[in-house]
């Protein structure tokens, strides 16, 4: 079945808006472990605009499920994850002064400054996904640097969807049968929510885990964190 991680981001950055430790990114944490998911992700900006990095420190004891950090490979970035170890790192290729991520790797352009990452993170017992776009050539080129998984960078996907399911993840089946045929593990996020995330995970094969923040957080505000979990929860499972 195909995993949960939430992205807290979001709540580090109602927290941020009036200072303090209100709402607290650990115990959100501990919580959404608590309603069923199966992953906390947070993604550390060098502006630390959100998530901090003494919050990936101090969330590292309560993550007992998946922990998944991503963020671009920058010396301080790596360095962190080397001192947390989590589970898994994704490594995204954003600049510093972007709002969110917005492309996936360049696996060929990319290669050289890539190979000693993965190497480095997997000699050190960590997961390795790289944010990919649908792609299945790149992606491939990521099996070449040793990655273990992929992230689908899934905006197009959620764009397209309302006005033809079928032609928005066409392009995203392609990439999943070239991950799987070069024995890249799948995970996606990006834009996904609970109207389009049923539709995602029942017709994307070998899909192992999602991560999502913006839209599971804003949800929670309506619903609750609990019982939008469960919904979420839900979606993947239908």
């Amino acid at each position: 079945m195909c995993k949960l991680s939430v992205n807290i981001n979001k709540i580090a950055t109602l927290r941020n808006a009036r200072g303090g430790n209100v709402p607290d990114v650990v115990q959100a944490a501990i919580r959404c472990q608590e309603f069923g998911a199966q992953g906390i992700t947070v993604h550390p900006r060098p502006d630390q605009r959100h998530i901090t990095y003494e919050d990936v420190r101090k969330l590292r004891p309560v993550v007992h499920t998946e922990y998944n950090i991503e963020g671009f490979p920058g010396d301080g970035f790596l360095e962190l994850v080397e001192e947390t170890r989590p589970e898994q790192v994704t490594l995204v290729p954003d600049g510093p002064n972007v709002i969110t991520s917005n492309a996936g790797w360049d696996t060929e352009k990319d290669f050289d400054f890539l190979l000693p990452i993965v190497e480095s993170l997997k000699s050190k017992g960590m997961r390795v996904s790289l944010f990919m776009n649908p792609n299945p050539a790149l992606i491939r080129k990521a099996a070449d640097l040793g990655a273990d998984r992929i992230e689908l960078y899934t905006e197009d996907y959620a764009t397209q969807y309302a006005t033809s399911p079928e032609n928005a993840i066409s392009p995203y089946i392609k990439a999943a049968q070239a991950a799987m045929d070069a024995g890249l593990g799948i995970n996606a996020g990006h834009d996904l929510d609970r109207n389009n995330l049923g539709y995602f995970a029942q017709h994307l094969p070998g899909l192992l885990e999602v991560s999502i923040g913006h839209a599971l957080i804003s949800d929670a505000l309506y619903l609750g964190l609990e019982n939008t979990i469960r919904i979420y929860l839900q979606k993947l499972q239908s």
